[in-house]
């Protein structure tokens, strides 16, 4: 059975350590220690905008970097965009395993040092 990009979403993010999920704004969003790293965007609200997708935590750079390397998978999402989050759209075939390292990129960037440095020897 195919799951739903949502679904697949979650489970990559709850794979995380201390990752835990909890509903606000009326969508799942993603946390470690109670910092958010991903918040889901449904298509039927205007987090989505007509498509599921999802805002991850990144870097500013990185941010511009994946909207010029690919805007009709890549988006500036509202309200988070000026702070350095991307949006991908979920609709259209993703490729997961960028979406995989994306994830757990946002994770890096919202957990403390230290936890960071267990899941991530090398870091």
């Amino acid at each position: 059975m195919r799951l739903s990009p949502h679904t697949r979403l979650r489970r990559l993010c709850l794979a995380l350590p201390e990752a835990h999920e909890v509903e606000a704004w009326g969508e799942p969003t993603y946390r470690v220690r109670n910092k958010i790293f991903a918040m889901q965007a449904s298509a039927d609200t205007h987090h989505g905008g007509g498509r599921p997708a999802v805002w991850l935590k990144c870097l500013a750079v990185n941010q511009q970097l994946l909207l010029r390397e690919d805007p009709a998978r890549y988006f500036f999402p509202p309200y988070v965009g000026a702070s350095g989050w991307i949006g991908i759209h979920l609709d259209a075939a993703p490729d997961w395993k960028s979406v995989a390292e994306l994830v757990r990129d946002a994770w890096r960037l919202a957990a403390p040092k230290r936890l960071v440095a267990r899941f991530d020897p090398e870091q």
